[in-house]
């Protein structure tokens, strides 16, 4: 898309993307969404004071070459966005300086090296949306460094290693999409800085690990789309800073525990699609800044709570395909941001209160 002095007899500097140092060798390499094709040159790897390698959103095809396993002071490889096929080379975890390692959205296949683990600077491995199998190595648990794992939609399977506790700064943990199975790890629960753990859509069992509520900083935790059973545990309510909640599409049991009213922070809950019954707890009306409550396709019994009427930013209350009795209580009528109200499949009695037609906002009404 723009070549600009390539291929010309200009100082390298001067070519569009290339940056030198004082001594004129290639520091950086920066092409992303330029149209590129074809496959990476096995050459870049005599590049010795090559520092960062952007050909991101291009239309790469190939392997990764082996050869970029010799570029030692490289920090930043970033390949995603492309057509790339292969293994990805066991030779990149000789990449003693690297800081930033993306290879998402390519069509590598094969499994994950366990050299990888190596690459002590690391703080951030973006593998997400490829073909890639086998188990996630447990040497990923030495990236002393590491912020963010990123392994989703691919074909991983195997247990969550709990070595990946010992990554005491990581931020963000995503092996969502995958077909993982066995339990999760209550040792994840020590990781105490992390803000984003998910790992729905997967094959995991068991239960939740209460220890997840040592989690201070989690701001998203989504284990929806497994086979989870046992109960809700009433830890998770201390999870303060907690903006999503996602645990449906599995098969937990026993009652809503009232401690989810103490998150205040919460936007989105959704715990449908399970097997939870009992009554929903009018602690719930204390989250005055929930936007989505999703309890549908469960056993719940009992009345709905007046109490959710102080959802004042509630945009949607889907309570569907439950057990629940009585009348609609017109204090819902309040709810002026509701846009979607679904109430069918219960055995609601009484008369629908005119109060719901205050609902400017309602666009759909079940």
């Amino acid at each position: 898309l723009d070549n600009t002095n390539w291929l010309s007899d200009g100082p390298l500097g001067d070519w569009y993307g290339v940056t030198v140092g004082r001594d004129g060798r290639v520091r950086t390499i920066a092409l992303p969404g330029n149209q590129l094709a074809g496959t990476i040159p096995i050459e870049l790897g005599r590049l010795a004071e090559l520092r960062e390698l952007y050909l991101s959103s291009n239309e790469l095809t190939g392997e990764i070459p082996a050869s970029l396993g010799s570029l030692t002071t490289l920090e930043k490889l970033f390949l995603d966005q492309n057509n790339l096929t292969g293994e990805i080379p066991a030779e990149l975890g000789n990449l003693s300086n690297l800081q930033d390692l993306t290879l998402a959205t390519n069509k590598l296949t094969g499994e994950i090296p366990a050299e990888l683990g190596s690459l002590a600077s690391l703080e951030s491995l973006g593998l997400t949306e490829n073909e890639l199998t086998g188990k996630i190595p447990v040497t990923l648990g030495d990236l002393e460094n590491l912020r963010s794992l990123r392994l989703s939609e691919n074909l991983l399977s195997g247990e969550i290693p709990s070595r990946l506790a010992g990554l005491s700064n990581l931020r963000s943990l995503n092996l969502a999409w995958n077909r993982l199975t066995g339990t999760i790890p209550a040792e994840l629960g020590s990781l105490s800085n992390l803000e984003r753990l998910h790992l729905h859509d997967n094959g995991l069992t068991g239960g939740i690990p209460p220890e997840l509520g040592s989690l201070a900083n989690l701001n998203y935790l989504a284990l929806s789309s497994n086979g989870l059973t046992g109960t809700i545990p009433p830890e998770l309510g201390s999870l303060y800073n907690l903006d999503t909640l996602y645990l449906f599409d599995n098969e937990l049991t026993g009652g809503i525990p009232a401690e989810l009213g103490s998150l205040a922070n919460l936007r989105e809950l959704a715990l449908s699609e399970n097997r939870l019954t009992g009554t929903i707890p009018a602690e719930l009306g204390s989250l005055s800044n929930l936007q989505v409550l999703y309890l549908h396709s469960n056993g719940l019994t009992g009345a709905i709570p007046a109490e959710l009427s102080s959802l004042a930013n509630l945009r949607e209350l889907i309570l569907q395909s439950n057990e629940m009795t009585g009348g609609i209580p017109p204090e819902l009528g309040s709810l002026a941001d509701l846009n979607h109200l679904d109430l069918s499949s219960n055995g609601l009695t009484g008369a629908i209160p005119a109060e719901l037609g205050s609902l400017a906002n309602l666009r759909e009404l079940w």
